[in-house]
């Protein structure tokens, strides 16, 4: 396949990006907010955790080369600053109740997600053609973004066939979208921006 398009650095750098931001200092975090006992921050974080997982079927969905695979990463990117920012009772318990290194970092982290995923979400409105046309799919423009997943692949699933793949992201997506459609239209009307039932 030919990947020779002007843009191919920038898809890598956002790749490598979303590996930083979206799964290793978040990950830090964590561990940093469980071994402090920041509870607020701990459960921001287990909140972000079950939304971005999103991505992680994104990236099985583009090993399969599926076309739906470009508006579950555009979701992703809209999903993730609210799941951040939602929360009013998280909110205020990170900003009364935390203090010190943990609190500046995370709250950088936060800020700093935000505005990637945010600008994320605009390139990625971009690329919506190859979610709706098969010809534009099999054209450089689209597939360079299937790259990065297939050497994913090469490193993980060295074994499985890219199909197989596909039909676990599939059935991941379908999982998640009935998980949020309850959330929106049942848990939110009980509950309202709070994390914790009322």
């Amino acid at each position: 396949m030919d990947f020779n398009v002007w843009f191919r650095p920038f898809v890598w750098i956002d790749y490598r990006l979303a590996v930083l931001f979206l799964v290793i200092i978040p990950l830090i975090l964590l561990i940093w907010a469980f071994v402090q006992k920041a509870e607020g921050i701990q459960r921001l974080l287990a909140i972000y955790w079950r939304v971005s997982s999103l991505l992680a079927i994104t990236v099985y969905l583009m090993i399969a080369q599926y076309p739906v695979s470009f508006i579950s990463a555009l979701m992703a990117q809209i999903l993730i600053p609210i799941s951040l920012w939602f929360w009013v009772d998280i909110n205020d318990e990170i900003e009364y109740q935390t203090t010190g290194a943990l609190k500046l970092i995370f709250t950088s982290w936060r800020w700093a997600t935000t505005v990637y995923c945010l600008l994320g979400a605009v390139a990625s409105t971009l690329f919506l053609n190859c979610a709706f046309s098969a010809s534009a799919l099999k054209t450089p423009y689209c597939r360079v973004w299937f790259e990065a997943p297939l050497m994913f692949k090469e490193y993980f699933h060295a074994n499985s066939k890219a199909e197989f793949l596909g039909f676990l992201g599939i059935t991941s997506l379908v999982i998640y979208v009935l998980y949020l459609s309850y959330f929106v239209l049942v848990k939110l009307g009980k509950q309202g921006r709070t994390a914790t039932p009322q």
